[in-house]
């Protein structure tokens, strides 16, 4: 065994001193592109296996996954229970979800996937149906800073910075893109307008672990106040998944129904939160591939560009986005 995982044997003995006994062997859980370190720790005594997370403070949002754990449990969502936590060593010792995904139901026929979603967005409906006015000052602290104009302008830039500019190499800032840029400004401050409640912030297939029939949710630490729609667009335009537009609409018809609302809205803000997210995923892959090291992440570009341009068609508000990136990848 490693020094380092001896280490970590160490520091997970004195939080369970029950365990100091017992024979272990230590799993690295290779996940995503977070700076956090995952770690399966299998007792060999029988006893059920239990993951560590360690973190650290580059990202601000870190600090944030056991306060966001606790809300989470509170409403009821099914999310990983809290065993010991280390705050001086920014260690998390967390109940095992297991290994099995909702991405690797991709290749599944629509009957197996379909009560998989459904579940999901169940999950997904407890959160979301914590409005903003339900929430006090002390609460809001403990949440990552709400999507407002500026974020969503963030997000914006970060895909006119890593993809249209890094990734296409196209100068974005000219007359040529004057339109596209006017569509920018007027979807961030059509959504900004809008009610806010909880949302995870990257609610995709690998941030959802399933376990017999049910979702269980992972990566909420960017729990924060938002458009519910957002969530939908993250989970129902995943790049690393396949679904048709007629199983994206049997979802959003099963959420309305789920949620009782109407659903002319609410498929009119999720195609504007869905531009909104797909633009943010790019950037997010150009940025991963190009400038950290993790040249895998521009695989999923083609398939994000794809339900970009389709959103962008739907939409006559949205149409002009598609100067920037179209005809390249």
């Amino acid at each position: 065994m490693s020094p380092e995982h001896e280490a970590l044997l160490i520091l997970t003995r004195e939080q369970f001193p029950e365990l100091n006994d017992a024979p272990c062997e230590v799993e690295v859980i290779l996940k995503g592109a977070s700076d956090r370190h995952f770690y399966r720790l299998n007792w060999q005594d029988g006893r059920e296996s239990m993951v560590l997370m360690v973190y650290t403070l580059a990202r601000r949002d870190n600090p944030k996954f056991v306060p966001a754990t606790h809300r989470l449990e509170k409403i009821g969502a099914h999310v990983p229970h809290v065993m010991a936590f280390d705050e001086r060593r920014l260690c998390v010792w967390l109940q095992d979800l297991g290994r099995v995904d909702l991405q690797s139901f991709d290749q599944k026929p629509w009957a197996v996937r379909r009560p998989l979603y459904e579940a999901t967005l169940r999950e997904a409906a407890k959160f979301h149906a914590v409005g903003e006015v339900s929430l006090s000052d002390a609460d809001l602290e403990e949440l990552e800073p709400p999507f407002d104009e500026a974020l969503y302008e963030w997000e914006q830039n970060y895909f006119l910075d890593h993809f249209v500019g890094g990734h296409l190499g196209r100068e974005f800032g000219r007359d040529e893109y004057a339109s596209a840029h006017e569509a920018l400004k007027q979807l961030r401050r059509r959504l900004a307008r809008l009610p806010r409640c909880l949302v995870h912030r990257d609610f995709q297939s690998q941030n959802v672990l399933i376990r017999g029939e049910d979702a269980w949710l992972v990566d909420y630490q960017g729990l924060r106040l938002g458009r519910a729609e957002y969530d939908l667009a993250s989970l129902l335009y995943d790049p690393y998944v396949t679904l048709t537009r007629d199983e994206r609409h049997e979802l959003l018809r099963y959420y309305a129904v789920h949620r009782a609302l109407d659903r002319d809205e609410l498929h009119e803000v999720f195609h504007l939160c869905a531009a909104q997210r797909l633009m943010q995923a790019l950037g997010a892959y150009a940025n991963l591939s190009r400038n950290l090291g993790k040249p895998h992440y521009q695989q999923h570009i083609p398939a994000a560009v794809l339900n970009l341009t389709e959103v962008c068609r739907a939409s006559p508000d949205l149409d002009p986005l598609r100067a920037f990136f179209e005809g390249g990848f």
